[in-house]
């Protein structure tokens, strides 16, 4: 079952400011620098040492590892970029793999939501409906979607895509909101 647990304040604040600067690096440059994700691991892993001791860095060692795995499958897919990995990656390393598993699950409900005004905004109901049963169709097959349509790749020109960070920013603000409401 999922469960929202409030992050202690100075995990919320340090989570907060690496979604946040991510996110406002992203949507004008469609990428993540490699120094906030790093610091964002390195921080997260001194602060949970510092807070729980040994059991408080095996858990953010856990979150970087499930953060890092769960993106990764993605990536070797061409569904996200690598800034996205080390993003959630350094996000697990920050909250731990528990609260980085709600994290991921707000961020998928906000992607989607957000995935679907786009989509309709520009017209293209349609064609992102085809291009997921095509991508479902080839991933049944053992194929790679973006093999075939140059489209569904996200490194790909051609490809419509979101900021992620921007997304995974919302979701992060979506999680520790219910996290605030849930434990009054």
């Amino acid at each position: 079952m999922l469960s929202f647990t409030l992050p202690p304040p100075a995990i919320a604040a340090l989570v907060l400011a690496l979604v946040i600067g991510s996110a406002a690096y992203d949507i004008p440059y469609r990428r993540i620098p490699n120094s906030f994700t790093l610091v964002g691991v390195l921080l997260g892993l001194a602060m949970n040492t510092f807070l729980y001791g040994w059991a408080g860095l095996q858990t953010s060692l856990a979150g970087l590892a499930v953060g890092f795995g769960a993106y990764f499958i993605l990536y070797a897919m061409r569904a996200m970029g690598a800034g996205d990995v080390k993003l959630m990656a350094a996000i697990g390393a920050i909250v731990g793999w528990q609260d980085w598993f709600g994290i991921f699950i707000a961020t998928a409900i906000v992607g989607g939501f957000a995935s679907m005004a786009l989509m309709a905004m520009r017209g293209r109901v349609k064609k992102t409906l085809w291009n997921v049963g095509f991508v479902i169709t080839e991933m049944k097959s053992g194929r790679a979607a973006y093999l075939s349509n140059e489209e569904l790749d996200v490194r790909s020109s051609k490809a419509i895509g979101l900021p992620h960070a921007a997304v995974i920013a919302a979701g992060t603000l979506v999680f520790l909101g219910l996290s605030i409401h849930f434990a009054s």
